[in-house]
């Protein structure tokens, strides 16, 4: 099943707000029903763009055939850009003026080297393309002319090694499928970002995902042991055993490229048993101060959940660290903060971690609610983006943003961020609701998510633009990094290359010129154009 064109997911999950949301989004933020309704995908005017007969018969053999390669308009229009708000306020109105010349479906791994091998014959941009689900112009190059390269028939498990624990995956493969075929065999990746349901494993290394479980499990990109990277230039294949003295890591450097630096088609990557047991409960703290703090001791000292997150007043208050219950908060029993902790393993482990953990947060003044807060978080985990979806189409704008420091700057760059956010859309007449929470712990910081509701007004893009490009200079300033998992993209390049430097920058640019000395790996991503 493909995903909703004009939104995220499965079509049949989209639901409309209660009547209760809607009023309190009209009395809180002054949102209006949308005046003109959304085009529908049959009537968007697609630029022509076609391939030449000659560049179509190129990239047909590289496929291995005609039917590998699409040239019509719904498919061309469902790879254009990626899930940002902006994104899908432009696509609803019909603007697809950076769409993609084709769309390739490769099956392997030299056909890929093929394509590329073409396109640098032929001049033509490739972006690499798997779940589609990029909200920082991942998927969005600076180059008029290109081709998508869906990596969906790569979605394979190539092989499994029960002894050493790893499995090796194909780029194309969902999350779910991933978990699936490794359930067989009994593990599990125990990767769960909230694009979880549509994302690839080629896009969790290409962007260093990072999961709802990553205080247990890790980050992606500390799960993986090996990949494979075809360029323009070859093959690149890294990392021989788990861990190497044999110079730099070349690994880092695939990991997070996002496309610039070639395509990858494999990777190798940690795999655990299937948890006997899965527990996740909520905790009451006073104040955000308060509960980050307790988060603090769990990450540093242990014993440290698999699941730990806190989500702030505001957040609380309004039911968001519970999506599918948005809005039935009762503000009685909703003061203070809501965190939740899960486990996962042996019954034996999960008893004793609850247990150990269950002391260090009630020393830290939290209140145990239950495994109800818990349970109910674990079955909404998902339903995030549909609730964006369903404020677009009553007339609210509703984007995110993260990133990540120090635990000594948290409080500071939380503010930092909040303040520019609060400030710039309310200058702009649509003053927000911004709410954060606490999203991946580690022992010496933390990162911060935030998410902004508003009114639409007159330019919602042109809001939308000025308030994050000020939440980046605020991040900048307060000693954060400009992303924690969203990734570099085109959103926030500018930004990454003040934050690495320009020697840093510089070295970046010759590995690029030496892989893809033409430029066409995902032109404008991650590293500014060359003039």
């Amino acid at each position: 099943m493909d995903m909703l064109w004009s939104g995220w997911g499965d079509p049949a999950r989209a639901t409309p707000l209660p009547d209760s949301v809607i009023g309190l989004l009209r009395d809180l933020l002054g949102v209006k029903p949308r005046a003109v309704d959304p085009v529908e995908l049959a009537d968007i005017a697609v630029p022509e763009r076609q391939l030449d007969p000659a560049a179509h018969r190129a990239l047909a053999a590289a496929v291995g055939g005609e039917e590998h390669v699409r040239t019509d308009a719904e498919t061309r229009i469902r790879h254009t850009r990626g899930k940002s708000t902006p994104d899908l306020l432009r696509i609803r109105e019909g603007e697809v003026d950076d769409i993609p010349a084709a769309v390739l479906l490769p099956a392997g791994h030299d056909e890929v080297l093929a394509v590329l091998r073409a396109c640098a014959e032929l001049g033509l941009a490739v972006v690499p393309f798997g779940g589609g689900t990029s909200v920082v112009g991942g998927l969005a190059p600076r180059r008029r002319t290109f081709v998508a390269l869906d990596l969906r028939r790569m979605d394979g498990l190539l092989a499994l090694d029960p002894v050493s624990r790893t499995a090796t995956l194909q780029p194309g493969l969902r999350a779910p499928q991933a978990e699936a075929l490794l359930a067989e065999h009994g593990f599990t990746l125990g990767h769960f970002p909230q694009s979880y349901e549509w994302a690839t494993i080629g896009g969790f290394a290409a962007t260093r995902s990072s999961g709802q479980a990553s205080a247990g499990y890790g980050r992606f990109d500390e799960m993986v042991l090996a990949l494979t990277l075809a360029t323009p230039e070859g093959t690149i294949d890294t990392g021989r055993a788990p861990r190497s003295a044999a110079g730099p890591d070349l690994r880092q450097l695939v990991l997070g490229s996002e496309g610039a630096f070639g395509v990858i088609t494999s990777v190798t990557v940690r795999i655990r048993p299937v948890p006997q047991t899965r527990v996740y409960e909520g905790w009451r703290f006073a104040s955000f101060e308060e509960g980050s703090a307790a988060l603090r001791r769990l990450a540093q000292d242990g014993p440290r959940p698999t699941v730990l997150r806190l989500s702030d007043e505001t957040e609380t208050l309004i039911g968001l660290a519970q999506p599918d219950a948005i809005g039935s908060a009762d503000a009685s029993t909703s003061a203070g903060c809501t965190a939740i902790a899960g486990y996962e393993g042996t019954e034996e482990d999960v008893s004793y971690r609850r247990e150990r953990a269950a002391a260090v947060l009630s020393e830290c003044g939290g209140t145990p609610l239950g495994t109800e807060p818990g349970e109910r978080w674990a079955h909404g985990r998902y339903s995030a983006p549909y609730l964006r979806d369903s404020l677009l189409d009553a007339g609210a704008f509703a984007e995110t943003l993260e990133t990540a420091t120090f635990w000594s700057r948290i409080p500071e760059l939380y503010a930092a961020v909040r303040d520019a956010l609060t400030g710039t859309l309310t200058e702009a007449g649509t003053p927000p609701l911004v709410m954060c929470h606490v999203s991946h712990v580690y022992e010496n910081g933390a990162s911060l998510y935030f998410t902004v509701v508003s009114a639409q007004g007159d330019d919602p893009v042109a809001h939308w633009t000025r308030a994050k490009h000020a939440a980046n200079e605020a991040i900048l300033a307060a000693g954060g990094t400009i992303t924690h998992h969203h990734g570099v993209g085109t959103d926030h390049r500018d930004w990454y290359v003040r934050e690495a430097g320009p020697l840093a920058v510089d070295a970046l640019r010759a590995v690029k010129r030496r892989l893809d000395p033409e430029g066409l790996l995902n032109p404008g991503v991650l590293l500014p154009l060359e003039d």
